[in-house]
């Protein structure tokens, strides 16, 4: 049985973040097994011209007052009831608890099918962007989020330290682990000389790449001043960051104040094909954010063959086997340099770090993970049918 699933998403094209790419990726594999998913987002200021939008609803928006790029949806269109009573889905998955979330939920309710939440962000370390305490504000994210949760007929996490997390919080909602899967065949390209080719780097100069949204939680000061002293040992290194974010004009001031500015690259915002051979251009991937609930960069980064050196942290720590496939270090410049150093003074072991992250990134394929996911969804729905008589039953 196919089935018609509604996600609702306060962040989507042309906007790209890991919560992004995780819709995209199970929204592709979804519709590739027969499945039929319906796409609530805001609308963008650049996204005149998309195609392929049949099944996207967009909402009006306006600019977020922190980072001009992102848009809040505003959470109501007299369009929205007609569409899904014409629908007709089975099943509503929302992946913020905020805006389009709340909205999600609320549908869910008045169409009397299942609601499923991932929980994508610690939001609660995203406190600083908001206008009050820190402390307060955190307090207050962990109760929305908690209530959120629990007004769920199904949680959703990418690792089980996150689910464990949520546990402590006071979440009792069916809680399953299942990370965002990775198309680990469109990371398997010959293409090694990109980043070489597009900045004009010399051959010679071996490149440690990080990619992600320059924003403050994902802790890019931390990852510069590393990069200094490795290129202190290292000279002939270059470091690649890929993204934009608000904190761009702040890391570029920073990398200039340490001396490293011609040494680092800020590539800005790629489209994703580009993504792809950034990274398998690169020889090392090094991530120091300490929000992450998966990391979902880094199982990309192992898809493309590369070992990984990130700071132990959350779900960081579920997506790396220390000493395998990368290293896990505490929040430490000297601890996580001398780990970059390791791997670019031993040749051999950074090759079989790098053929043991393709091995494991089987494990995250998106095909796979997808596959988990249906099964789940008709576990929920046939557990939401035995509340509600009046929906069909499933078996």
């Amino acid at each position: 049985m196919s089935l018609k699933i509604g996600f609702f998403t306060d962040s989507y094209l042309p906007y790209t973040s890991g919560v992004v790419r995780s819709i995209e990726t199970f929204s592709s594999e979804l519709q590739a097994q027969g499945h039929e998913i319906f796409i609530f987002a805001p609308d963008y200021p650049n996204n005149q011209g998309r195609l392929d939008e049949n099944r996207v609803f967009r909402f009006p928006s306006i600019p977020a007052p922190t980072y001009h790029d992102f848009a809040l949806a505003v959470p109501f269109s007299i369009r929205l009831w007609p569409t899904l009573k014409k629908i007709g889905l089975d099943l509503i998955h929302v992946h913020s608890p905020f805006l389009l979330g709340s909205l999600g939920s609320y549908s869910a309710k008045k169409l009397n099918i299942p609601l499923v939440f991932t929980f994508h962000t610690l939001y609660d370390k995203y406190a600083f962007y908001l206008p009050l305490g820190n402390n307060f504000a955190q307090k207050i994210t962990k109760k929305y989020c908690t209530d959120f949760c629990n007004h769920c007929d199904s949680v959703i996490v990418p690792t089980g330290i996150i689910g464990e997390q949520l546990r402590e919080w006071g979440v009792t909602t069916e809680i399953k682990a299942l990370p965002t899967g990775i198309d680990i065949d469109s990371f398997r390209i010959e293409e090694k000389n990109w980043l070489y080719q597009k900045y004009n780097i010399d051959p010679s100069v071996r490149l440690i790449i990080s990619v992600s949204r320059l924003g403050k939680e994902k802790n890019f000061p931390f990852v510069l001043k590393s990069f200094k002293k490795i290129n202190e040992a290292f000279p002939n290194t270059k470091l690649i960051l890929v993204g934009d974010g608000p904190e761009k004009d702040a890391l570029v001031k920073l990398a200039e104040q340490l001396g490293v500015s011609e040494k680092v690259v800020f590539t800005g915002k790629l489209p994703k094909e580009d993504v792809i051979k950034a990274y398998n251009s690169a020889h090392i991937f090094i991530f120091a954010s300490i929000t992450e609930t998966q990391g979902l960069v880094v199982g990309e980064a192992k898809a493309a063959g590369l070992p990984t050196v990130a700071v132990k942290a959350y779900g960081i720590s579920e997506m790396i086997q220390d000493g395998v496939d990368g290293f896990l270090t505490n929040l430490d410049n000297d601890e996580f340099t001398d780990k970059v150093n390791l791997l670019l003074n031993d040749n051999n072991l950074r090759f079989a770090m790098s053929q043991n992250a393709l091995q494991n990134s089987e494990e995250i394929s998106a095909k796979n993970l997808t596959q988990k996911l249906i099964q789940h969804y008709f576990e929920v729905i046939k557990r939401y049918n035995k509340k509600d008589l009046r929906l069909p039953n499933l078996s």
